[in-house]
């Protein structure tokens, strides 16, 4: 199996403004004073157009989708919380926890991509759970190291365990299981989702151990990364709050790696980091301030990795 891809979807937003039904378990969203929601938007939209075109410049296959204003979908720039796409051709969507978040699942996004050659097999729905209020927000909640089967999950209101094994025994990854805090408000507070403090590469993860509080889980956590060969590079919970954990390793021209993350995040790491990272990846970043302040996600957040066969 593949760790990396060379194709990605995103949502292009029409109406992005900080969604008040996410906020109330992501601490990491901001209210922009003073700016009018078209300001926001336009501001999110500038961004977006400008990480896409950095993409596509290495040589990064960037399926482009319009969100549209009807459903009212703040947070459509995020799809990798709702849909994820296999080397098998499976398709698997997901429960949200925000109602309004639910509206992200569009159908012609299917078609979009089969269109362009993508072949999609089967669709694992695991939609129905959001009925009982049990979520598992895709590549947000789940951290998939696919070349070693194994499937990481920091447990949150939006991540439950038992959906997360099911999950888990449908796709043939083992679980590792495990609590990641951040402070807010003086408070240690669940963190909303795994891939804001973690990231995994080919030959590396990227992880703030400090947010697992539990000394056996980040041990088991450690150990199963360096168990698997991967040169792990810590980062600080101040990191975190830069996004520095929200990155993702993906293939450009010549199948050279790129790690694409924030400009923010870019900024926070020391050089030390850097020349760790650089080791395996070239570092791609691209600003994202608008979008990270009001939406509380970055530049992993936005890219739903394509793993379908082609035709």
């Amino acid at each position: 199996m593949k760790q990396t891809t060379n194709a990605i979807l995103m949502i292009r937003p029409v109406a992005f403004r900080m969604n008040e039904q996410t906020a109330v378990n992501n601490y990491y969203q901001k209210v922009l004073d003073g700016l009018s929601p078209q300001t926001v938007n336009a501001k999110a939209q500038e961004e977006f157009d400008a990480f896409v075109s950095k993409l596509r410049m290495v040589g990064i296959d960037v399926t482009v989708v319009e969100d549209t204003l009807d459903p009212d979908t703040p947070d459509s720039i995020f799809p990798n919380n709702w849909i994820s796409f296999h080397e098998n051709g499976d398709v698997a969507l997901y429960p949200m926890f925000a109602e309004n978040r639910r509206h992200e699942r569009r159908e012609d996004v299917l078609d979009i991509l089969e269109e362009k050659g993508f072949v999609i097999n089967e669709i694992m729905d695991y939609t129905s759970a959001e009925a009982d209020n049990i979520f598992l927000e895709g590549t947000g909640s789940l951290l998939l190291d696919r070349q070693n089967a194994k499937a990481y999950c920091a447990l949150s209101p939006r991540a439950d365990e038992e959906l997360f094994i099911e999950f888990c025994e449908d796709f043939e990854f083992t679980p590792i299981i495990f609590e990641a805090f951040q402070t807010a408000g003086g408070e240690r507070k669940l963190i909303y989702h795994t891939n804001v403090m973690m990231c995994l590469g080919e030959t590396f993860a990227v992880i703030c151990a400090d947010c697992i509080d539990d000394r056996k889980e980040r041990k088991a956590v450690l150990d199963s990364l360096r168990e698997d060969g991967k040169e792990i590079i810590l980062i600080s919970e101040d990191q975190v709050n830069n996004f520095a954990g929200n990155m993702l390793e993906v293939k450009g021209t010549d199948d050279k790696r790129y790690l694409v993350m924030s400009q923010s995040a870019h900024q926070s790491l020391t050089p030390q980091q850097i020349a760790q990272i650089e080791k395996h990846a070239t570092i791609l970043s691209s600003s994202l301030d608008t979008i990270e302040a009001c939406g509380g996600g970055s530049a992993r957040c936005m890219m739903a990795e394509v793993f379908l066969p082609k035709e």
